[in-house]
């Protein structure tokens, strides 16, 4: 199967057809492509050699496939590194005194974004897929997002945190079982809807930053009406982002993927989960503010 999310799109194996396709032969029984005449593997028997004598050729070893649970129990590895760092970072940052924010808290925010980011490009396109790389990921996540909860938390009460924490969990167990439930399917036009729509919210991201450098903003994820519109946006992309998540899930066990291929997995659905939670925070601290 392909894809257009570039978290999957560098994996092989999720990629490649799945065992048994149509148009593939196989032994009965076991799922291995047949070698046949004319077909690549195939050597001709006079080229055959012995080998040497006492260095048997030996398959790789495997660590079994992709399932469930492994996905479930990676997942939970990511999330939790990003909630430890986080409280971590809220606990550890200076106090915020009368309104005013610590260089500390804003050089916590502005760093672990720029890491978040650097590393997420790097998970994204990397072929092979590295969990040392998926956690560090996650760690300078948890520190923007401890940084900045820290931030909201002050400025507009605790609500405003805590009911994004929950709210993030329900969206993620809503679109689970409505993708269940429902048998949501997902076709290349809505790969390529969802895609084309996170680039371009990226885009006016960056955009909007680059404006403030030079002391203007449209005001695009402030607090006003184009904040909330682009909050409302944001949070229906991440759920979204979840369903193609849940689907490549889906497919890749179905395609008998390595177990390491659960951390690309994870990492996926790490990424969508602080979407949403980062607009959800936007549109709770709107809604506190009127």
């Amino acid at each position: 199967m392909q894809s257009n999310n570039p978290v999957f799109r560098r994996s092989e194996e999720f990629n490649r057809p799945a065992a048994n396709a149509y148009g593939n032969q196989t032994y009965a029984g076991n799922g291995a492509p047949y070698q046949g005449y004319g077909q690549p593997g195939y050597s001709d028997p006079s080229s055959w050699g012995t080998g040497t004598p006492g260095s048997p050729t030996q398959a790789p070893a495997s660590t079994g496939p992709m399932t469930i649970d492994s996905v479930v129990q990676k997942t939970a590895v990511s999330l939790a590194v990003v909630i430890v760092t986080a409280l971590a970072t809220w606990i550890l940052t200076p106090a915020i005194e009368n309104g005013a924010y610590s260089s500390g808290l804003i050089s916590a925010v502005a760093l672990g974004s720029l890491g978040a980011f650097a590393l997420s490009m790097v998970n994204s396109f990397k072929r092979v897929i590295s969990p040392a790389l998926v956690l560090a990921f996650c760690a300078f996540e948890g520190v923007a997002l401890g940084a900045l909860s820290k931030m909201f938390d002050v400025r507009f009460g605790d609500g405003v945190v805590s009911g994004a924490v929950i709210g993030t969990f329900a969206a993620f167990a809503g679109t689970l079982a409505a993708y269940k439930v429902f048998n949501i399917k997902v076709g290349q036009k809505f790969r390529m809807m969802v895609m084309a729509a996170v680039f371009g919210m990226i885009g006016l991201s960056l955009m909007e930053l680059v404006l403030s450098l030079f002391g203007a903003s449209l005001g695009l994820f402030g607090f006003g009406t184009l904040g909330l519109l682009t909050a409302l946006a944001g949070l229906v992309l991440g759920v979204f982002m979840l369903v193609m998540d849940f689907d490549f899930v889906e497919q890749g066990i179905a395609n008998g993927l390595p177990e390491r291929e659960s951390w690309r997995a994870a990492f996926a659905m790490t990424v969508s989960l602080v979407w949403i939670y980062t607009n959800l925070l936007r549109l709770l601290a709107i809604f506190s503010d009127n």
